[in-house]
């Protein structure tokens, strides 16, 4: 997935709003956003991919504010307060009689957590909207192909589960679970180091994931969506061996759409900007499961 001429306005906001969280120095913050607009002059052109601009962006407020983690509070927020509505979801999910439906719903609660995330000017995303948009997943629901999803999942022996945000990895569990009902051995993937809000190791034992799935284990990578250059051995070695994989988020949307794809892969997102939205032919603001090969 490419770029287009308004993702300049996204890019740049985020990087605005990153420097701030990450120093209070604002000679550092007009010299971290100077280097930023240096570093897209040459590289924000119709070829260029979001994620990585992304990740190029968010490596350089780091190095340079001294800030690993501008967002290190924020997604331990995103934590307890997927935590509180978990209990609402683990209710929509258990409540159905039929395995089939179980695993529909657990997909929408999935895909409902991947609204928590910030500084997307067409995301405007409050904590409290949670509970409704749960509740009302179904009827937000653009792109369907949970079906599809599921007939895959049943044949699979071995998933490989990408994430995300900190604190949708709590909605996750309930997939996680169903995947694990259906008899595969789950393994879920998370960044090696902080980019953006992307949960890390640490998310994963804050909500509990590590006691749900089989395995727990990075990618060795620490950008946006997955670049398997920058991924490690052992990752890729799993990568390239199970029988099915759920990727989560417009960051695995931008990125696994441009590559030769080992083995179906399930595409979980909510549609957070309006570049991704025009991909999948959907407004923003909605849900989108996608089965790709």
């Amino acid at each position: 997935m490419n770029v287009e001429l308004r993702c300049i306005a996204c890019i740049l906001n985020r990087g605005y709003l990153q420097i701030q969280e990450a120093t209070d120095d604002k000679s550092l913050q007009f010299e971290t956003l100077s280097a930023i607009l240096r570093f897209l002059a040459e590289e924000f052109k119709p070829t260029a991919n979001p994620a990585y601009l992304g990740t190029k962006r968010d490596k350089l407020i780091r190095e340079m504010t001294g800030n690993h983690d501008p967002y290190k509070r924020k997604k331990e927020v995103s934590n307890l307060k997927a935590l509180e509505v978990l209990p609402l979801a683990q209710g929509i999910v258990s409540k159905e009689a039929s395995q089939e439906q179980r695993f529909r719903k657990a997909c929408l609660s999935a895909i409902v957590g991947n609204i928590m995330e910030f500084d997307l000017p067409d995301n405007p995303f409050e904590f409290g909207d949670l509970e409704n948009l749960i509740q009302q997943a179904e009827s937000d629901l653009a792109v369907d192909e949970i079906p599809e999803i599921f007939e895959e999942a049943k044949k699979a022996q071995t998933v490989l589960y990408l994430t995300d945000n900190a604190g949708e990895i709590a909605l996750d569990m309930l997939l996680v679970q169903e995947l694990k009902n259906l008899g595969a051995h789950v393994t879920v993937a998370v960044k090696n180091a902080p980019i953006l809000n992307d949960a890390l190791l640490e998310d994963t034992k804050a909500v509990g994931m590590d006691k749900v799935a089989d395995k727990v284990m990075s990618t060795g990578s620490d950008s946006v969506g997955l670049f398997p250059e920058e991924c490690s051995e052992e990752f890729l070695t799993l990568y390239r061996s199970v029988d099915f994989v759920v990727a989560k988020g417009m960051g695995h949307a931008e990125t696994l759409t441009e590559l030769e794809l080992p083995v179906p892969h399930a595409l979980l997102l909510r549609s957070k900007c309006s570049t991704v939205a025009g991909h999948f032919g959907v407004a923003t603001g909605k849900n989108i499961a996608k089965l790709l090969y």
